[in-house]
């Protein structure tokens, strides 16, 4: 990885060819720092605040994946936090992350926005093994990645995240809805998942995935809430001839 700062000072990362070709090789890249600790530290002021009571996000973008409505929320989510500090776009973090994916999608690469989980403190639930890909517009043939960025160290005890080498080469997989009130996804079979490889993390640092991918990252059962800051990015979709069969969808999710 090159690392290097600009003329004012900010840090500019950078992957090497060696780092690119794991990434296409493995379907995942685990990264030490994409941003300053200095960042780290104003994000989660931003961070907490959207998820306060009476923020003023709409409840259009509050979404509980795991979806049990008789419980406190156990893996609540924000979508397009962006849109409510749009001084998130101004981060070196996110800088640093449309590099990178220029370098592994190529330069028609753009934003395919950002969400925000926040998993409780020793209760929070686990993100079941999905690929992102499973929640896309059947429609369309997809190239994308997202890039997590934990905002405290992240961890096996607070929900770091894993993946299974290679199975990106893999189509999407069959999926279901984790109950039937909720807004997220889990493999129907766990079959895939035996060689997984958890990534921890300090905080500011980053893990890169492609949208078929499979991952997964386990509950919460520290102390403290685990923050984590996804960036999507994508190359221009492409029409498929006849649209994929993924029943487990909503159609809200790419309407």
């Amino acid at each position: 990885m090159g690392t290097t700062t600009d003329t004012n000072g900010a840090l500019e990362v950078t992957l090497s060819q060696e780092q690119i070709d794991r990434f296409h090789e493995r379907g995942f890249l685990r990264l030490e720092a994409i941003t300053t600790q200095e960042e780290v530290t104003r994000l989660q002021g931003v961070y907490d605040r959207l998820f306060e009571p009476g923020a003023l996000v709409s409840e259009k973008d509050r979404l509980e994946l795991a979806g049990d409505a008789d419980a406190p929320p156990a893996l609540p989510q924000i979508v397009n936090p962006d849109h409510y500090a749009p001084e998130l776009r101004e981060t070196v973090a996110y800088a640093n992350a449309g590099r990178i994916a220029a370098q592994l999608l190529g330069d028609e690469v753009g934003s395919a926005g950002m969400h925000a989980i926040r998993k409780p403190a020793k209760d929070g639930a686990a993100t079941p093994w999905h690929q992102d890909e499973a929640y896309w517009d059947p429609a369309y043939e997809h190239r994308g990645l997202s890039i997590w960025i934990p905002l405290q160290p992240a961890t096996l005890e607070n929900g770091c995240m894993q993946f299974v080498p290679g199975s990106h080469h893999l189509g999407v997989q069959p999926h279901q809805l984790i109950n039937p009130d909720s807004h997220g996804l889990e493999l129907q079979s766990l079959e895939l998942v035996e060689e997984a490889v958890a990534c921890p993390l300090p905080p500011g640092g980053a893990t890169i995935h492609f949208s078929r991918t499979l991952h997964y990252a386990g509950p919460n059962t520290s102390t403290e809430p685990r923050r984590a800051l996804i960036m999507g990015f994508s190359a221009p979709p492409t029409p498929l001839p006849e649209p994929r069969h993924m029943p487990w969808q909503r159609p809200e999710w790419y309407a």
